[in-house]
């Protein structure tokens, strides 16, 4: 059976380091070498967080559902696993990036929400409707019938965000800004390096602690199937004690 490493904590150093690098250099570019924008000034910074973390979301999972379909087409737990971790870390990322969007609002606003903004309550219909993914996956006891109802929520909602996105962005009117147009020019040049480097530097962040986490969730199946083997090991034939263990998400 391939070790945890070979799985899922390869490169895993390599991950965090760039990880450290791109991001410190993106909030070096953020503060020091994008200029101040002129209606909102210095709480406009909030955008390189704001934005990036909310791009990263959605792209996290819209891939939860690819690793889904992937998981009904081939019954590999693995896809499972990898579908589960973009939705939880999507969750997370999420919530960041309402936290970071509300703070935005208060300070160019002067609201910390306004519920007539089509980008914002669609963007918080896409959370609530992701937070029932982990109770309707844990209320299932049987770990295969877990795995393939999760993977079917994980790929019908997976389909609904890229629809509910460019519903939003045909919608009128909108008061949310357009940070990133067809055009190409709704960002100076400054501030789109920036940018760019914090989406590049957050995606890092996501990846790497996907894989932290499920070389983690994978240790912790092959310490519990050890622990099982070495138990029963009196009690089972060989070729079950031999058998690779599946992946329980707990």
């Amino acid at each position: 059976m391939p070790t945890t490493k070979s799985l899922y904590g390869r490169r895993l150093p390599g991950y965090a380091i760039a990880t450290a690098i791109v991001l410190t250099a993106a909030i070096a570019l953020a503060f020091f070498y994008a200029p101040i924008e002129a209606d909102q000034g210095f709480s406009q910074k909030i955008f390189y967080i704001h934005v990036p973390l909310a791009i990263v979301t959605l792209g996290g999972f819209v891939f939860g559902g690819i690793f889904g379909i992937q998981y009904l087409r081939s019954g590999d737990t693995r896809h499972d696993l990898r579908s589960y971790t973009a939705i939880h870390q999507g969750l997370i990322f999420c919530i960041g990036a309402l936290i970071t969007g509300c703070i935005w609002a208060k300070a160019a606003w002067g609201q910390w929400w306004v519920w007539d903004e089509p980008t914002l309550v669609s963007f918080l219909i896409v959370f609530l409707l992701y937070c029932t993914y982990q109770p309707l996956r844990f209320s299932i006891e049987d770990p295969e019938r877990q795995a393939r109802y999760a993977a079917v929520f994980a790929v019908v909602a997976g389909v609904f965000v890229p629809v509910n996105f460019i519903a939003v962005r045909l919608a009128s009117p909108l008061i949310h800004p357009r940070v990133l147009s067809s055009s190409g020019d709704s960002l100076p040049g400054e501030m789109r390096i920036a940018f760019y480097s914090a989406l590049v530097g957050v995606a890092l962040l996501f990846i790497t602690i996907c894989k932290y986490e499920m070389a983690s969730k994978h240790s912790r199946a092959q310490l519990a199937a050890l622990r099982r083997s070495l138990s029963d090991e009196n009690d089972e034939p060989a070729a079950v004690r031999t058998a690779a263990p599946r992946i329980a998400i707990k």
